[in-house]
């Protein structure tokens, strides 16, 4: 019996060491091995590993896991907690960032999911950016505050960061012809693209003006928008802007230009041989579509004698005649321009305006051209505009 019981006794203690130096070889190889046979091991578990290496290496006998774990973890947090409070990871901005554990990093994202999705409290981009940052980069992530309460509570506005200043300055020729543009050319305005604009077909114009509005046109348009509030029913054409146009005469012109010269001075008038002295020097026509609203005449570049100046009747106030007379002058540079003009004539204050001066007065200027019963006034000024 003897025999029989210290065998038992031999068998119980042999099973106890194995035992005991199998769990020793698999606490040892809980973390894995790596491909060459070396224990794969985890950086912030090294020290506490290592202390209970020592431990169970130190003993044959069977002991409780608690009992030596208890003690060794409590020891171990406060060696971590202490160097962190040491060792410190300050970025560029001077901000505290620590790297955070697995169990931290589940903490903080279950907090900002329940945060998130409470319908009671408002959730900020930080918050957002900082729960997918743990779901996808959660071994690698370090943040600046471990309290995530600071995280999802920001309601502030995000502020963009400020733009570096520019050095480079802006060349001033560019500014200034920036700022001499006063109004954009109607050829390039929005409003023709809405109201249509088909340029010009007449080759060699002189001038183009978009912006001159006259009686005239504001009365037709007045007279086509109520025919149109009149006759809702009917198709009405969709009226067209046009510039008026600033060319030299043709012989086209000649027809419209002899009857507003009847209009405005005498029968009998005829400038068919103003196309033989330089009429792109000496003749200006005033369009507007294809109707002649204006003209002006020199007798010719060596004579600068201003010969006959007419607006159509409804497009006077519209800068037409000012226009004209500008272009003649520009036209005949260096040279002295003479003209005679009715003493109740009110284009007086035009020609003043250009600096022409009034060097003679003639009785009975006009007796051979105008009606004998004729109520205006045949006594004329002689202006000279001196070059």
């Amino acid at each position: 019996m003897s025999s029989d019981s210290e065998w038992e006794q031999s068998s119980d203690s042999e099973y106890t060491r194995q035992t005991s130096v199998h769990r020793r070889k698999r606490r040892k190889t809980t973390h894995g091995e790596s491909s060459d046979g070396t224990i794969a091991r985890i950086d912030a578990f090294e020290p506490l590993i290592s202390a209970l290496e020592e431990v169970l290496q130190a003993t044959d006998d069977e002991c409780c896991f608690e009992q030596y774990i208890e003690p060794l973890l409590t020891e171990y947090t406060e060696s971590v907690l202490t160097l962190q409070q040491n060792h410190e990871l300050r970025d560029q901005r001077g901000t505290s960032i620590l790297p955070i554990s697995r169990l931290q990093s589940r903490q903080i994202l279950d907090e900002l999911e329940s945060s998130m999705t409470s319908s009671t409290s408002r959730a900020g981009y930080n918050a957002s950016l900082i729960a997918r940052k743990l779901k996808v980069h959660s071994n690698t992530l370090r943040i600046a505050v471990l309290d995530s309460r600071h995280a999802h509570n920001h309601d502030g506005p995000i502020v963009p960061m400020e733009r570096p200043k520019q050095s480079i300055q802006p060349n001033p020729q560019v500014l200034d012809v920036l700022y001499s543009i006063t109004t954009t050319p109607y050829s390039s305005s929005f409003l023709s693209r809405i109201r249509g604009y088909q340029p010009s077909l007449n080759p060699g114009l002189t001038d183009v003006d978009w912006e001159t509005r006259a009686p005239w046109m504001d009365l037709m348009r007045d007279i086509r928008d109520h025919f149109t509030f009149m006759h809702p029913d009917r198709d009405h054409p969709i009226e067209v802007e046009a510039p008026i146009e600033y060319a030299p005469l043709r012989a086209s012109h000649l027809n419209q230009v002899h009857e507003l010269l009847r209009h405005a001075f005498w029968d009998g008038i005829d400038v068919s041989d103003s196309l033989q002295y330089s009429p792109e020097k000496c003749t200006i026509i005033a369009t507007y579509k294809k109707s002649i609203v204006g003209c002006a005449f020199l007798s010719s570049p060596q004579e600068t004698y201003i010969t006959y100046l007419a607006v159509r009747p409804g497009w006077e106030n519209a800068q037409i005649a000012t226009k004209m007379l500008y272009h003649l002058i520009t036209m005949n540079p260096g040279r002295d321009i003479l003209l005679h003009v009715s003493i109740k004539n009110p284009a007086m204050l035009l020609y003043n305006r250009f600096g022409f001066k009034a060097e003679e007065f003639i009785v009975g200027f006009y007796e051979a051209y105008m009606d004998s019963h004729s109520r205006a006034s045949k006594n004329a000024f002689r202006l000279r505009l001196r070059r």
